[in-house]
């Protein structure tokens, strides 16, 4: 199992006084009406979260959803503490595949508390929202929760676009010449898998939201204009997000009437060139006669037959070419 990674940061009255002490020191600050603290555990064991439960005095059901890897995103109260659980999505352009994590926070009157597994996820980013916006840390753990929710939902943002970026260049290859087919259909798919994932991790965030920002008296007013904008993003998300599934529906359904299509045109083609070579079939058939017929035995015979053959093909050509056969 890899070795948990901790990180911890103190504000006083809304100042960074210091960071990466102890862990078990994360306690003694609660007492102090004028401390904020973060505590980031990259990986942990089940030794490092009941330590963390019996520090802050956690439920053990929050706990046990904070490293549930197929957990949905919510947000559940609890007597003591808020917990938030968000995914964090990353999309390989070049395959399609969409990655997700669990990140997960427990948010305390004065500690917040963050759980991920994983290498991918960038720590570092969502301490450079806090320290962006360092006037926030004043008005309590909320702030902290809003950056991390903030970084997460940035990210969806940028995967959606992804998405939709992939999706418009879809529909430019379904008209051009069908060379990779298939390759077309499993692009396809792949990206309907992502979208379908996506949206199980956007959609849900309006309430984890929803839950932080509109149903707590307690939010900060100063903090309230900051955590609107946020559900604003969110709701814009979800709204791509269900564009985008249109369209990729839109894009499965068009790419099967274009093979209905050219499957057309091919029995189209094959119908003409096998009335094409019914002619001459026909002819030579009518000359191989054992009777005798104008030019029989003769070489005006021959010349005849192959006059007839070239009319006769020449006329149905012409016919199947202005039909729009060939």
């Amino acid at each position: 199992m890899t070795e948990a990674a901790i990180r911890t940061r103190l504000w006083r009255d809304g100042v960074l006084e210091k960071e990466d002490f102890p862990f078990s020191e994360l306690s003694d600050y609660l007492d102090q009406p004028d401390c904020m603290v973060w505590a980031d555990l990259q990986s942990p064991d089940a030794a490092l979260l009941a330590e963390l439960g019996e520090e802050l005095s956690l439920d053990k059901l929050a706990i046990e959803d904070a490293v549930a890897h197929h957990e949905r995103p919510k947000a559940s109260r609890y007597s003591t503490h808020t917990f938030l659980t968000a995914r964090a999505l990353k999309l390989d352009r070049d395959s399609g595949e969409l990655s997700d994590l669990p990140v997960s926070a427990f948010v305390l009157k004065q500690a917040f508390v963050t759980v991920h597994t994983g290498q991918w996820f960038d720590v570092d980013t969502v301490v450079q929202r806090w320290d962006e916006n360092a006037e926030l840390m004043r008005h309590g753990v909320r702030a902290l929760a809003w950056g991390m929710l903030d970084v997460l939902v940035d990210g969806q943002f940028e995967v959606v676009q992804a998405l939709d970026d992939e999706i418009e260049d879809l529909e430019d290859l379904l008209f051009e010449q069908p060379k990779g087919e298939h390759q077309l259909q499993r692009r396809t798919f792949a990206l309907r898998k992502s979208l379908v994932r996506t949206r199980r991790a956007v959609l849900p965030m309006r309430e984890v939201v929803n839950t932080l920002a509109r149903r707590d008296a307690d939010v900060p007013p100063e903090l309230r204009p900051y955590l609107e904008d946020l559900y604003d993003h969110v709701l814009r998300a979800a709204e791509w997000t269900e564009s985008l599934r249109d369209m990729v529906s839109s894009v499965f359904e068009t790419n099967l009437s274009l093979q209905d299509a050219r499957l057309n045109t091919i029995m189209k083609k094959l119908t003409s060139y096998t009335a094409l070579i019914a002619i001459p079939t026909a002819v030579t058939g009518f000359y191989g006669q054992n009777v005798p017929y104008p030019g029989f035995g003769d070489h005006s015979g021959f010349v005849s037959s192959v006059v007839v053959i070239a009319l006769l093909a020449g006329a149905l050509y012409l016919t199947f070419r202005r039909a729009g056969w060939l």
